[in-house]
């Protein structure tokens, strides 16, 4: 007698690679023609419609905002650090961080300005305070502390910039000394 789940190989079929393999007493393939039924893992209620998978049945479906584009000015400052330490540091966040539209240093202060996706304001902010702390050791930043920060929605950020009261892109992108 086989033992096994039904609809199963036998081991030695798979260890060789055969899947037509025949069996010991040469009566045909080892292999069922019956399909094998699906293991059951869990038990799976259906969701209410509109629900989120794996939400309690009978609960409400979060309702979740879209995600918005917030552009972000972090301004730091600290002690002076070798001006190319700086630089290093800034474009090694660049990559690590590839949202970055351009970083601006001098010895003593720096100046990063990226876009971000975040559900609202309170989000953006949360991970552009995160940001240079963060990447402080991968990317080898200077100890510095954040002395400000800006964040402003898409759509103001343009019309600032088209109403001549708000910086313009800086270009060239990427990392350049102030």
């Amino acid at each position: 007698m086989r033992r096994g789940r039904p609809g199963a190989r036998p081991r030695a079929a798979e260890e060789r690679g055969r899947p037509d393999a025949v069996r010991r007493n040469g009566t045909g393939p080892a292999r069922s023609t019956v399909p094998a039924a699906a293991p059951v893992t869990a038990l799976t209620v259906p969701a209410a419609p509109g629900a989120e998978p794996g939400s309690a049945p009978g609960a409400e479906p979060e309702r979740r905002e879209p995600s918005r584009l917030w552009h972000v000015t972090l301004s730091l400052a600290g002690e002076r650090t070798p001006p190319a330490d700086v630089r290093r540091g800034l474009e090694r966040l660049a990559h690590d961080h590839p949202f970055l539209l351009t970083g601006r240093y001098a010895a003593d202060h720096a100046e990063i300005r990226y876009w971000e996706e975040a559900r609202d304001l309170h989000d953006a902010a949360a991970v552009a305070l995160r940001l240079w702390g963060e990447h402080r050791a991968t990317a080898g930043l200077p100890p510095w502390e954040i002395v400000g920060l800006e964040v402003v929605d898409r759509d103001t950020y343009h019309q600032r910039v088209t109403e001549g009261y708000g910086r313009p892109p800086v270009s060239p992108i990427g990392v350049h000394p102030f």
